[in-house]
């Protein structure tokens, strides 16, 4: 039986623990990481979880720190964070790539740190960019690139693949962004959920670099493991030497599925605020008045979606009372932008440019939106609250610059002559409240009982779990207040809860970003287990790793009524050593999969730094 490309770079890639298996799909092994990095937020758990451990790092010239959550650590936590990083890369001889450099997945594909077949892991949630150049990446929490760091080599469940065909030919307006968006409509938050998709047709082997990371980033969105993309003959992408046929797939590879999304004749598009899948053409919306515009971030960050603006900017001015900002995504791009002059071209129409990074998807770089306020963002997502309290809407750099000179949404085609203006408007009165929390520590015996809290909703993502502007907490015991801070209807969560009770949720629970502390929140309030429908892939890994038990139950009913397996305040008792979960209350079982051995093997322990 032959092999996808996934499947190749695994197998390519197993450590001796694991020499000798076929990597199949499905199969657990443990592979060697090329390069492991960490982000500036994660980067301080990283290192606590190594010094607690008093772990060593395998390997310092495949380890790096990359500062581009917060690249102007205005926030006091994230300088903090950053400064025990470099403190730390110092003593062990690991390369930093600091606050002047930019993002670092751009990085590490601009500078060949990751080449196409090579396996990449990060702190960042979108590392699956290096599907781009068809390197294996993955974003992972914290105790997983510790591990990563200590071992050289993580375990992994090979994914399963998916052959995504792309027919026919958009219309001269639509770019990569708008193909990604209509991709991300088609799938949903969780329709590639756990799958490497290899992204064939046409279309994909004339888009250049550029164009392949906007949607390879994407892939996240879609609940994807990668999106891969082979280098082509009309786009070789700086790699000319390269063996494609040593990832090809074979001839005989096996796929889970086919699936054929028609772009001939593809619109510009946009996703309306709170999901990216919530896609829709930009002609649907035009009209609506915007207060702010973004372009930039790991998506649309490049040197030729700078030009892409900049030539619809040229000569122009943004509309009255709208704020554009503008953030490369690395220091050479920036300085190429300088030296062809689109940096002029952006500061004389009134556009704010930021030093390069993340910017937008990351509080405190280049700011965030507040209630009330529209933006145009060319980030990947517009989760309520992740670029501030207002609504974000997503799109290409070319539509995004057209808003910001027209005073609303259009196209690049139909850019107003006449800038529209503001009416006035009243924002809504918004309120928060914290409470104190006495945090607990989770007990670790086989058998758990407890209440539920049954939140009947698919897509949970973990900005609702435990928001961004929280991220720079690193002491547990402070994590458990924010649980649910950003869910509306459950942000008195932390106070409602009792240690040992049982979240029951939806499908793709988890969703969104790397970030442990959705995870460790919970942990924090003694929440004895988690289950749902399905995880999100890198939540799954960060919930694992850290022994908070957590259980996929595809088939449970959580409608109301008597046919529901589980409602809020039962009584449920879930046995890990067999995986059966009991409904005391209801005299029901409730069928869920149970632990493999190495999640049971990984509890056990208490965590999969524990007893190493």
């Amino acid at each position: 039986m032959g092999r996808t490309i996934v499947e190749k770079i695994v197998h390519s890639h197993l450590s001796p623990v694991s020499v000798g298996s076929p990597a199949n799909a499905n199969e657990i092994v443990d592979i060697v990481i090329d390069v492991r990095a960490a982000r500036d937020f994660g980067g301080a758990n990283v290192v606590q979880n190594i010094k607690k451990q008093k772990l060593k790092v395998a390997d310092p010239t495949r380890t790096f720190f990359t500062f581009d959550c917060n690249p102007t650590g205005s926030d006091q936590q994230y300088a903090q964070n950053q400064q025990q990083c470099r403190v730390f890369a110092r003593d062990n001889g690991i390369r930093v790539f600091d606050i002047d450099q930019g993002i670092g997945t751009h990085l590490v594909v601009d500078q060949h740190v990751v080449t196409p077949g090579s396996t990449f892991v990060s702190t960042d949630s979108h590392a699956n960019i290096m599907g781009a150049i068809c390197a294996f990446g993955q974003g992972m929490g914290d105790v997983d690139i510790a591990a990563a760091w200590a071992r050289g080599s993580v375990w992994f469940k090979v994914p399963p693949s998916v052959r995504v065909v792309l027919k026919g030919t958009p219309s001269p307006l639509a770019t990569a962004k708008d193909v990604g968006l209509a991709m991300v409509k088609h799938f949903g938050a969780n329709g590639l959920l756990g799958y490497s998709a290899e992204l064939v047709g046409e279309y994909i082997e004339g888009l250049n670099l550029a164009g392949r990371i906007t949607i390879s980033s994407l892939g996240t969105e879609m609940g994807a493991i990668c999106i891969l993309i082979l280098p082509s003959a009309k786009k070789c992408l700086t790699y000319p030497d390269f063996n494609v046929a040593s990832i090809a797939p074979d001839a005989d590879a096996v796929y889970e599925k086919e699936v054929i999304i028609d772009i001939d004749g593809l619109e510009p598009m946009m996703a309306k605020p709170g999901n990216p899948e919530d896609g829709v053409t930009v002609r649907s919306l035009m009209g609506k008045k915007v207060d702010s515009c973004f372009i930039g971030s790991c998506t649309n960050g490049r040197l030729e979606d700078l030009r892409v603006a900049a030539e619809i900017l040229r000569g122009r001015r943004v509309a009255p009372g709208v704020v554009l900002k503008i953030v490369p995504s690395t220091r050479y791009i920036w300085q190429q932008a300088l030296e062809e002059g689109i940096i002029k071209i952006f500061t004389d129409a009134g556009a704010l440019v930021g030093n390069s990074g993340c910017a937008g998807c990351a509080a405190g770089q280049i700011g965030q939106n507040g209630p009330g306020e529209v933006t145009i963002s060319t980030g990947n997502r517009n989760f309520p609250g992740k670029q501030g309290k207002g609504e974000v809407f997503l799109a290409s750099p070319a539509t995004v610059a057209a808003c910001a000179v027209s005073g609303h949404i259009t196209t690049a085609a139909q850019i107003a002559e006449t800038p529209s203006v503001f009416v006035p408007r009243t924002a809504a009165a918004t309120t928060t409240s914290a409470s104190a929390c006495t945090c607990h520590a989770a007990a670790k015996p086989l058998q758990l009982t407890g209440h539920a809290w049954v939140i009947p909703k698919d897509n949970i993502d973990t900005d609702m779990i435990f928001h961004n502007k929280w991220l720079a907490i690193t002491d547990l015991k402070e994590m458990g207040p924010h649980a649910f801070g950003n869910l509306p209807g459950w942000e008195d969560f932390p106070k409602r809860v009792q240690p040992g009770d049982f979240v029951v949720t939806g499908k793709n629970f988890g969703c969104g970003s790397s970030r442990q502390q959705a995870v460790d929140c919970f942990t924090a309030l003694g929440v004895s287990a988690i289950l749902g429908k399905s995880f999100g892939a890198i939540y799954e890994r960060n919930a694992i790793n850290a022994g908070l038990p957590i259980l996929s139950c595809p088939q449970m009913d959580l409608t109301e009524g008597s046919e529901a397996h589980i409602a809020t305040g039962d009584q449920v008792t879930v046995d890990l050593a067999t995986g059966i979960v009991t409904n005391a209350t209801r005299g029901k079982q409730v069928p869920c999969l149970g632990f493999n051995p190495v999640q049971l093997d990984i509890y056990k322990r208490g965590g999969l730094l524990m007893d190493w």
